[in-house]
């Protein structure tokens, strides 16, 4: 009975577990054990044997073999530097209110930045309003709404201030006055003494002085009391009392007080002749103004307010 040699498939065992482990020639681990060498012999067991044993070591060998190190991780780059803070400009400075708030912003933007924030989101923006009406407008509309003062009220109003003049001329009329009389009765006696037939004139040097003083108290104190007040307010005491005033016909304000000098000159001259009182009167039938001589020469006429 012939045995044959197995040495070709013994080669083929020893490199079978390289495969049977998956790793490749290149990669094997330096220790490992050197394969057994191919068995020749004579047996046909003695070389299965011999193959199994060659196995089993490179097994073990691959189980004790160290695990490979990680690969080392690649360093983290250096941060760039951060590039300097460039300063903000400074913007247009938000106007501040005086006083020791100092960064306080004014009454004024607080109340136009409350009304551009609405209290809700989407809520309709409520336009802000003054909480009072504006003087100046109130008042303009109530000069250009002005109309002619009943001729009730004027008359009140003129006989007040006629008051307030005579008894501040009289302060000066009385002793001036009680002079004047004194000076004329005296001329009269003089002619009654002669026992001639003898002229007497009132005025001489003396009177003149005396009425002169009165007159010039009483124009003096008018200009004071009428001219300037209504230059200055477009009304006298008894015209405030009254609720009335003194206005331009055009401009609807006070007149100047050329033109108020000039009402009340045209007023207490044709007075004191007595003339005036058809000037007054004037008034009743003047239309749409109602205005009498005085007024017609200042172009004013009196309103009420």
């Amino acid at each position: 009975m012939a045995i044959r040699a197995l040495s070709p498939r013994t080669d083929r065992q020893g490199t079978a577990p390289g495969a049977a482990t998956g790793r490749t020639p290149e990669t094997a681990p330096a220790s490992s054990a050197p394969a057994a060498p191919a068995a020749s012999g004579p047996s046909a067991g003695a070389g299965f044997g011999a193959g199994q044993a060659a196995q089993a070591a490179a097994a073990q060998a691959s189980a004790q073999a160290p695990a490979p190190a990680p690969a080392p991780t690649s360093a983290p780059a250096p941060a760039a530097p951060a590039a300097p803070a460039v300063p903000q400009q400074p913007g247009p400075a938000t106007p501040m209110a005086p006083g020791s708030g100092g960064g306080q912003p004014s009454w004024a933007q607080q109340v136009h930045r409350l009304a551009g924030e609405p209290a809700e989101k989407g809520a309709p923006v409520t336009p802000w309003k003054p909480p009072v009406e504006d003087v100046f407008q109130a008042a303009a509309r109530r000069q250009s709404a002005a109309r002619p003062a009943g001729i009730g009220r004027r008359l009140a109003a003129r006989l007040l201030d006629t008051v307030v003049l005579a008894a501040v001329t009289g302060v000066a009329a009385v002793p001036l006055g009680t002079r004047a009389m004194d000076h004329i009765d005296e001329k009269i006696d003089v002619a009654k003494l002669s026992g001639e037939k003898v002229t007497v004139w009132l005025l001489d040097g003396t009177t003149s002085v005396c009425f002169g003083g009165i007159l010039a108290v009483l124009l003096v104190f008018g200009v004071l009391y009428d001219a300037l007040p209504t230059a200055k307010w477009g009304r006298t005491l008894g015209k405030k009392l009254c609720g009335v005033e003194v206005r331009d016909i055009e401009a609807h304000e006070p007149p100047t007080f050329g033109r108020a000098l000039g009402r009340w000159l045209v007023f207490s001259i044709p007075g004191l002749l007595v003339v005036g009182v058809v000037g007054v009167l004037w008034g009743l039938f003047d239309r749409p103004w109602r205005q009498c001589w005085h007024d017609k020469a200042a172009h004013t006429f009196v309103a009420q307010h």
